[in-house]
């Protein structure tokens, strides 16, 4: 007996292997049989796939949906474009631990007051209120060294003593005892920039004895990336643990040679055992906290520390003086490629350029960056722009790259909701269909069967997630169903928040999210706490 039949379709099995028409058998929230005909007498539903193909759900190994899935489940940005489950808690960002109730609101990325939710302070209360909400996506969650820095040496400015490091480690034991799946850095992005290998290399140890992967915001991808990248092997290294470096790609003032010398120290290093492996966003736009162009010292703190050195006229000064700012883009002062991406009391100028708004404002580009800033108040931590600081040509040469996986670097937001004045990134409504689109079927730097293995098979083995990521009989029934000739992402800077096209159905865990290209009421998500 069956649950449901996808008759007809194109099937890809994930692992790169070429596609066949055929049909895929569901009951009980899994895969049961996969022929070239299977008799529908049994069958509760049957939908006739023909002309579709018929992948394993997409996997989003890297995103920042730790609380915009507890304040809306749905995950609707991501279910549209056939996303089955996400990988949160990264570039050391987690919603937990926290010693207060008060913290959540600190650590939280997308955080909104709008939203209406349990509290927590341990990682495992986090994932149960996570578990509470109705899902529209599976989630695992990686705890993030920023939180555990919090946590352990609140907003200062210090990396802290070998105590500290040791306390630091224990809770990160703690959270993988809790159900972490991973741990994760992010050392361009206070505190991380404060730690080095020897305050990393303990908490590494814990993942790795965990059997746990590290991911890592690596500390700088422009003019010293090779010592960025090279800090993160040897954190790898010395720890035992296997590496995820995410977003590989170069940014804005890295020289030209700069990804292929990195994919040879990767390759160098792998050949004396250490275990790497990386992904791409698919696009040559780059996404971040407004606030992390300030300095570590502007940053430390509490919020509110910041705004007041915001407003102080010395302080602004002494802030774009910086020789060394996260995005050395802002430096070289091309305004005209970086854009407002989210902001909450100034979400009517969201799309503009800066050099835009600096027109309409009379004002140099670079105090009005500082000006939202102070204006956003409370939500400054929610305010993100995005700048175009990657090369096509390095996203190709790390997706022609066999170990490399595709991520959103993005959250699982909609359009209507609580949520509805959010973006995370500029690709965020549509990362997979772009990918899908520009690099697979448009510009053929991949195969079809090649580009779902990065985001299905690839993702799921490299995170331990067992019977997820591909099809086959005993796997979970997460499916995606989707034209490869019409899938596309309608994104655009002036109206972020469009749903991609393309995608017919989904499935998460046997249940139909999407049917004939309509979102379901249907929530099947789950926390994932098993991995091997």
């Amino acid at each position: 007996m069956f649950d449901l039949i996808l008759k007809g379709g194109e099937v890809h099995d994930g692992c790169g292997t070429p596609g066949y028409i055929g049909d895929v058998g569901i009951a009980d929230g899994m895969i049961t049989e996969i022929a070239a005909d299977i008799p529908t007498e049994d069958a509760a539903q049957v939908i006739d796939v023909s002309g579709l193909v018929v992948s394993p759900g997409f996997i989003d190994m890297h995103t920042h949906s730790d609380f915009t899935l507890i304040a809306d489940g749905r995950a609707e940005s991501q279910v549209h474009q056939g996303v089955t489950t996400e990988v949160i808690g990264q570039c050391g960002i987690s919603c937990a631990p926290v010693l207060s109730h008060d913290a959540i609101r600190k650590v939280a990325p997308w955080y909104t007051d709008k939203a209406r939710h349990k509290t927590w302070l341990g990682f495992g209360e986090y994932l149960d209120a996570l578990d509470e909400s109705a899902l529209g996506v599976n989630v695992m969650a990686f705890v993030g060294h920023g939180t555990i820095h919090r946590a352990v040496m609140g907003d200062e400015l210090d990396p802290g003593e070998p105590e500290d490091i040791a306390k630091m480690a224990k809770l990160v034991d703690q959270c993988m005892e809790e159900g972490a799946g991973g741990f994760s850095s992010g050392l361009e992005y206070f505190p991380g920039s404060l730690a080095a290998p020897d305050h990393l290399v303990p908490m590494c140890e814990v993942a790795a004895s965990h059997g746990r992967l590290y991911a890592t915001h690596v500390r700088n991808r422009d003019t010293e990336y090779d010592l960025g990248f090279a800090e993160a092997i040897a954190t790898a290294r010395q720890s035992g643990t296997k590496l995820q470096i995410s977003h590989i790609q170069p940014k804005f003032g890295a020289p030209d040679y700069a990804m292929n010398h990195t994919l040879e120290m990767i390759e160098l290093a792998r050949r004396h055992d250490v275990d790497i492996a990386f992904d791409v966003i698919p696009h040559d736009w780059n996404h971040t906290l407004m606030a992390a162009i300030l300095p570590k010292w502007a940053q430390a703190g509490s919020i509110e520390d910041v705004l007041k050195r915001l407003a102080d006229p010395e302080m602004r000064e002494k802030i774009k003086a910086n020789p060394k700012p996260m995005w050395l883009i802002v430096k070289a002062g091309k305004w005209e490629d970086i854009v407002l991406l989210n902001a909450t009391v100034n979400k009517d100028i969201v799309g503009a350029d800066f050099a835009e708004i600096g027109r309409m404002r009379n004002c140099h580009p670079y105090d009005v960056v500082l000006d939202i800033l102070l204006e956003e108040g409370d939500n400054l931590m929610g305010c993100m722009w995005s700048s175009k600081s990657f090369r096509d040509s390095d996203v190709d040469l790390c997706l022609e790259q066999p170990e490399c996986a595709v991520i959103s670097d993005t959250v699982a937001i909609a359009n209507d909701g609580v949520l509805k004045d959010h973006i995370g990134s500029l690709s965020g409504y549509g990362w997979a269909a772009r990918f899908l689109q520009y690099y697979v079927r448009d510009r053929q730097i991949l195969s079809l069967p090649e580009g779902l293995r990065k985001i299905t098979s690839i993702p799921a083995k490299r995170l331990g997630l067992p019977d997820r990521g591909k099809l086959k009989p005993g796997f979970h029934a997460d499916i995606c169903v989707f034209d490869p000739a019409n899938i596309a992402s309608n994104a655009t800077a002036k109206h972020p928040r469009r749903y991609a096209s393309g995608v017919a159905h989904v499935l998460v865990n046997g249940q139909l999210s999407m049917r004939d290209g309509q979102r379901t009421d249907t929530n099947a998500g789950r926390v994932l706490r098993e991995f091997n």
